[in-house]
């Protein structure tokens, strides 16, 4: 197929992968409105074009916990990405490294932090990201790991406490009854993915709940094992202990209220994640888009911002930049990317969100990302 655009990749993505894994990272919670929002709200919002402004000099770098990034994004966490592609973490961490922007491994990754960190090591360290899990043990295994494989940036996820209602995973295969059935006939009808990654990509062990429990953790034992480890007693004074052992920044991630941002500063945090998680916990809660202004009014300039859900171009990395976001994370967007063409299809979306941000920032009059505020918006249509 013909990819013009970054939304392309979804479709590319559908064609690829066998039905449970396309809804798996497609879907979204109960009826999908949030989901649904997270995309249109952020396309309803109208940015300001100027024009005569010779921008003929424009620097998409920022600079983000010491690190200095080409253009403000970053590939988020996502669970079980090496079954997208060919030890998909390590095609995707490499992707981002070569476009001078950061990869966020997830915990329930396919390929372990041992394998992920050293392979993009010599261009930037790689950030980690971390449940809340009543397994504590656990978590503490990962952080060591994570630290001494020279990961610089903690992302905590704090908005699964519980898991969201999924439903479209056991219409899809991806749970429900006779799952693993429904998997393997749709892998046999999908060869090509079942050749790339289903036989030679090892898709069937998750590295890092399987280093800590010292024996196979296949996709059913997964679900399982992260059902009975959310753990709903959490709160602030629990991760406190987290903050005293991690040496670099802390990312809190699921925020979508000001009160809880500016808990997050109280606490300590470096940064935090404005999100909903994709809409994948609570359907009918606040689009990113819409809760990010207030958040960014109480917190701004105290804390970085970043925020995530529902970003699929370049324009939508700028509306979130004006809305007051210091960076942006993607998520499905890249994943689409990894599964229509790997370590490549990742590079070249990245390429596309470059190009569509230049195009935005030209005819916006932003020569630089500190430039893009909410004056790059039209009054009345900034969320």
């Amino acid at each position: 197929m013909i990819i013009s655009a970054s939304t392309d990749y979804r479709a590319g993505a559908q064609s690829r992968l066998p039905p449970f894994l396309f809804h798996y990272i497609d879907g979204g919670a109960y009826a999908e409105h949030t989901l649904e929002r997270n995309v249109s709200d952020l396309g309803d919002i109208a940015l300001r074009q100027r024009v005569l402004n010779d921008m003929s000099q424009l620097d998409l770098s920022t600079e983000l916990f010491g690190e200095k990034l080409a253009m403000p994004v970053a590939l988020a966490p996502v669970g079980l990405t090496g079954m997208y592609a060919r030890r998909g973490e390590v095609q995707a961490a490499k992707a981002a490294a070569n476009k001078g922007v950061p990869f966020t491994l997830s915990t329930v990754s396919v390929c372990p932090i041992e394998e992920v960190a050293p392979a993009i090591k010599a261009q930037r360290p790689m950030w980690f990201q971390l449940y809340v899990l009543r397994d504590r043990g656990f978590m503490r295994n990962a952080l060591e790991r994570a630290q001494a494989a020279g990961c610089s940036t903690l992302v905590f996820t704090v908005d699964m406490p519980v898991p969201g209602a999924r439903y479209r995973d056991a219409h899809s295969g991806m749970s429900g009854p006779n799952a693993k059935l429904r998997q393997y006939w749709q892998a046999a009808t999908h060869p090509r993915w079942a050749f790339d990654v289903g036989l030679f990509g090892r898709p069937h062990d998750l590295g890092n709940i399987s280093k800590y429990r010292g024996a196979q953790t296949r996709l059913e034992d997964y679900i399982g094992w992260l059902g009975a480890n959310f753990d709903p007693s959490i709160s602030w004074k629990d991760l406190e202990w987290i903050r005293e052992f991690w040496k670099g920044p802390m990312v809190i991630k699921g925020i979508l209220d000001p009160d809880d941002a500016r808990d997050a500063v109280k606490f300590g945090a470096d940064g935090i994640v404005v999100s909903n998680h994709g809409g994948r916990q609570l359907d009918g809660v606040l689009s990113t888009a819409r809760a990010l202004p207030a958040i960014a009014d109480a917190v701004k300039g105290e804390i970085k911002i970043l925020a995530d859900s529902g970003i699929r171009n370049g324009l939508d990395v700028v509306r979130m930049i004006a809305l007051g976001a210091d960076t942006v994370l993607l998520g499905r967007a890249f994943v689409y990317a990894l599964a229509t063409a790997g370590q490549a299809g990742v590079e070249n979306l990245l390429d596309l969100v470059d190009k569509e941000m230049r195009v935005a920032m030209t005819l916006t009059g932003a020569k630089r990302v500190a430039a893009i505020t909410r004056d790059s918006l039209v009054q009345g249509k900034s969320g």
